[in-house]
């Protein structure tokens, strides 16, 4: 796993400024700003809307603005942000505001906050009123205990740097099965590889062990083969788990090769520790092409491929190569811009799942339960194990993933850490035989569980998985309705849609996260857990935090806010700025401190001329 030692920072982190101010405005006597209410302005004000409020020419001291030249102000702020939000997002909110209503925190002051000994009357009564949730929490925490790792956790963030540091692939293999002796089964076999591991060094002693690996994942179902005439080919992908915690995709193109009667299939194989799919389904259409005219010209073309620069987030990298008959051809390859998405596709849960399952599987694994799909195709088992682990974003699922489990290793289900595993329907008749505890089982080709805890529905806040219902419901007309902007182009896709209401129920129930991460003298950030928790409003979702803040999913989220030395970037994080600006000061302090900080720069400008 990711150790903090791991993450080399040169500087201290940078000083949360998290005291707004609390005294008034001091403009007028008392009875004058007691009788004369400003209206509330939010809180946090980006430098586009900063650049807008100096073209208002505002008075040059707070003490001259009225509330005419504050509500224009409000205004212009609010439609401002507005026009940044895509209007499928504002659509995906509405619904969430609809079901969840007006209360968000409580107002909490900042004393309160800086320390995690907040009292909260309802806190004994939402402990003891519900054993249920108490039996969720314990069984996180003993979970925690039977794992004994370092305090350390594996991020999204953090595993796209290290990608930004490698080739676009490790290696490159062809799977085929080879006939056991005086047997007539088959077992898988690497028949082909690039490159050649010929230096006795660690990194190759460990790649020749992953080499090992790769035949079971590419044939999981090897034992079930016999030649065949005709074989619809499969795109399907695996992931492998180092002992340090790394984990590298393959990317897999089963396929009969070229000849006459029947024949067993073959698989080609690429290793790469960046998640991007279509990608490398573009490198085996390629693979696949030139293997048909001759195996010889796939070497030149890997080659080529393997000297290419690694491609940024939405950049284009062209690999040159020379095939007989055509010449010389460039083959351009593009890395999507949204790296979360690279290799996911929604399609198939929609496909195979109904909405209400699907919102049961997220619940189950929020709370880092073991999963396991069934289904015919690998295909199927690989899409839809993806899928569902990229709407845990912004989290990061921490335990054992294995999209297709080889049969031979079909006892991992029988494991007690969490894990979300695929079966293919050839091994359920085996499944069905081992002692697992307490396991959620998906038979993705019939949409029903096979077996689960029955608990399901009442795992996640009661409105805010209404609100999850109603938008993925609605996919279809959300992503039809009239669109007016170009940000809106990035959004309206299936991807697009689901990511974002995912993304919106996290953004409801831990959105306030960075209210409560302190910064001692030493300029070591802490998160106040308890006050983080008690400041919610909805009882519902504080008891839901109960249990989902003792899981490894938001102890690495935590985590890695905690040991960042600059502010989190990327969609989830522009999400909740938007939301914070939404909230309503505390006491209007936000207002004042926005007023006495353009009070400051009016009177600063003022001194300067």
């Amino acid at each position: 796993m990711w150790s903090p030692q791991d993450r080399k920072y040169n500087n201290p982190p940078a000083q949360l400024s998290l005291k707004p101010g609390s005294q008034s405005l001091r403009s007028g006597n008392w009875s004058e700003r007691k009788s004369h209410r400003l209206p509330r302005l939010p809180k946090r004000h980006s430098h586009d809307d900063m650049l807008l409020l100096a073209q208002l020419s505002l008075p040059s001291s707070p003490s001259s603005l009225n509330e005419d030249s504050l509500s224009t102000t409000s205004e212009l702020l609010s439609s401002r942000r507005a026009r940044r939000i895509p209007k499928l997002v504002q659509r995906i909110n509405s619904i969430y505001n609809a079901k969840r209503g007006k209360k968000r925190l409580k107002k909490l002051s900042m004393s309160s906050i800086e320390t995690s000994s907040l009292r909260d009357e309802n806190s004994e009564s939402e402990s003891d009123s519900d054993d249920r949730f108490k039996a969720h929490t314990q069984r996180l925490v003993h979970i925690q205990s039977m794992l004994k790792r370092a305090p350390s956790y594996r991020t999204l963030e953090l595993e796209l740097l290290e990608w930004q540091e490698r080739e676009l692939f490790e290696c490159f293999v062809v799977v085929s099965l080879k006939r056991k002796p005086s047997r007539n089964t088959y077992l898988p076999e690497v028949s082909y590889q690039f490159p050649k591991l010929d230096r006795p060094t660690k990194q190759m002693r460990e790649a020749e062990e992953r080499l090992k690996a790769i035949p079971q994942f590419c044939f999981p179902d090897a034992k079930d083969w016999l030649p065949v005439s005709e074989y619809s080919s499969e795109t399907f992908s695996f992931m492998l788990t180092g002992e340090d915690g790394s984990r590298r995709f393959g990317y897999c193109r089963r396929l009969l090769p070229s000849g006459k009667g029947p024949r067993l299939p073959e698989v080609y194989c690429v290793i790469s520790r960046l998640g991007c799919f279509g990608l490398f389904s573009k490198v085996l259409d390629e693979v696949e092409r030139r293997r048909g005219i001759s195996a010889a010209l796939v070497y030149p073309f890997m080659r080529s491929l393997m000297e290419s620069p690694f491609p940024a987030p939405g950049k284009t990298i062209k690999v040159k190569t020379f095939l007989p008959g055509a010449g010389n051809e460039v083959l351009e390859l593009r890395r999507p811009m949204d790296s979360r998405l690279e290799h996911v596709d929604f399609e198939c849960l929609f496909t195979c799942l109904s909405v209400r399952q699907l919102i049961r599987i997220f619940a189950s694994l929020l709370l880092e339960r073991r999963v396991i799909f069934v289904a015919d195709k690998l295909s199927t088992l690989s899409s839809c194990s993806h899928a569902v682990v990229a709407l845990l974003y912004p989290f990061s699922w921490q335990h054992t993933f294995i999209p297709v489990l080889p049969a031979s290793m079909i006892d991992i289900v029988c494991c007690p850490t969490p894990f979300l595993v695929g079966l293919l329907s050839s091994s359920l008749p085996k499944l069905k035989e081992l002692p697992v505890e307490e396991a959620l089982m998906v038979n993705l080709g019939s949409d029903r569980f096979i077996r689960q805890m029955d608990d399901e529905d009442t795992l996640l806040p009661r409105k805010l998985q209404a609100a999850l219902e109603q938008a993925l419901e609605r996919k279809n007309e959300l992503i039809s309705q009239d669109s007016d902007s170009d940000s809106d182009d990035e959004c309206n896709t299936l991807n697009g849609l689901v990511s974002e209401v995912f993304i919106r129920f996290f953004v409801e129930t831990v959105g306030h996260y960075s209210l409560f991460l302190t910064q001692s003298e030493k300029g070591e950030r802490a998160f106040q857990r308890e006050a983080f928790r008690k400041s919610v409003a909805s009882k519902s979702i504080r008891r839901f935090l109960e249990v989902f803040m003792e899981s490894q999913m938001f102890a690495g989220f935590i985590q890695d806010r905690e040991l960042r030395k600059c502010r989190a970037k990327g969609l989830f994080e522009q999400r909740v700025e938007q939301y914070l600006e939404e909230l309503p000061d505390t006491e209007q302090s936000g207002m004042n401190k926005f007023l006495r900080g353009l009070g400051n720069k009016m009177k600063f400008l003022h001194k300067k001329n």
